[in-house]
This record gives C-alpha cells, sequence and structure tokens, in this order.
C-alpha cells in the first residue's frame, strides 16, 4: 500500500492567488499533429456546418457573405482572446498555465464571474442538447 503513486483527481482545483508564485507541475503532453489534425476536423465539421449551405442561402446574395465575414472575425477575435488567456501574466512565458475556460475566467475575473460563467456555459450545453435531440427526432420521423 506504501508504494501505490499518488493519485490525482480527475479535475484539478481551481488555481487560486497564491498559486501564482508555486512552480509549475510538469504533465506529459501525448498529443500529435495527427490527433491535433483530427480534433481540429471534428470541430470544424460538426452537425452545424451541414445546414450552413442552408441557412446561407435563405439570407441573400448580400447579407449571407456578409454574415460569412462578421462571423469570422468574431471567430478569430475569440481564438485570440482565449490564447492570450492560456498562459497567466504573459501570454508566452507566464508561470501559470490555465488549463480550462473556468480557471481563466477566475483568475480574470473571479469568484462570483465564474460561476455565472458557469451557469451560462451549462445553460448552453442543455440547450445545444435539447436542440440536437429535437432536429434528429425530426429527421427520423
Amino acid at each position: 500500500m506504501g508504494d501505490e503513486a499518488e493519485e490525482l483527481p480527475l479535475l484539478g482545483s481551481f488555481s487560486s492567488a497564491s498559486a501564482v508564485d508555486e512552480p509549475e507541475e510538469s504533465l506529459k503532453r501525448t498529443g500529435t499533429i495527427w490527433t491535433a489534425t483530427a480534433h481540429v476536423i471534428t470541430g470544424v465539421i460538426g452537425a452545424g456546418v451541414l445546414s450552413l449551405a442552408w441557412s446561407i442561402a435563405q439570407l441573400g446574395w448580400i447579407a449571407g457573405p456578409i454574415c460569412m465575414a462578421a462571423f469570422a472575425v468574431i471567430t478569430l477575435v475569440s481564438t485570440n482572446l482565449l490564447c492570450d488567456c492560456y498562459r497567466f501574466p504573459d501570454p508566452e512565458h507566464g508561470p501559470t498555465r490555465n488549463r480550462s475556460y473556468m480557471e481563466a475566467v477566475k483568475l480574470y475575473l473571479g469568484d462570483r464571474s465564474q460561476i455565472v460563467c458557469g451557469i451560462f456555459a451549462e445553460e448552453s450545453l442543455y440547450g445545444c442538447g435539447i436542440a440536437y435531440t429535437i432536429t434528429s427526432a425530426s429527421s427520423i420521423r
């Protein structure tokens, strides 16, 4: 029993203000360029992109491309913000790595904002689940 390795929890605790000065534990990263490519492809080719052509056709030749460009800009800005929040306080050489979106919210905005963000994230997941269930049921019918 004494020789067993220390078990780490599945979800680590959120970093606190004192954790900024502590040295960071190293994690073994097992991803390759192929796994990263597979994750990007599955993220991009989802259920939403299957109805994209129909949605743009409904908007027309002028509003459709404008909306596509606007959503591309919003995605680019959101991606850059998330990438900058990954390491704290410096985006490239920060001593603390935020391993989840909720950790970054807690570190930058505080406990109360983390709770509010968690509620919105859970609501979004429940809403997507309901929408996919209704869509798949109507498709099967």
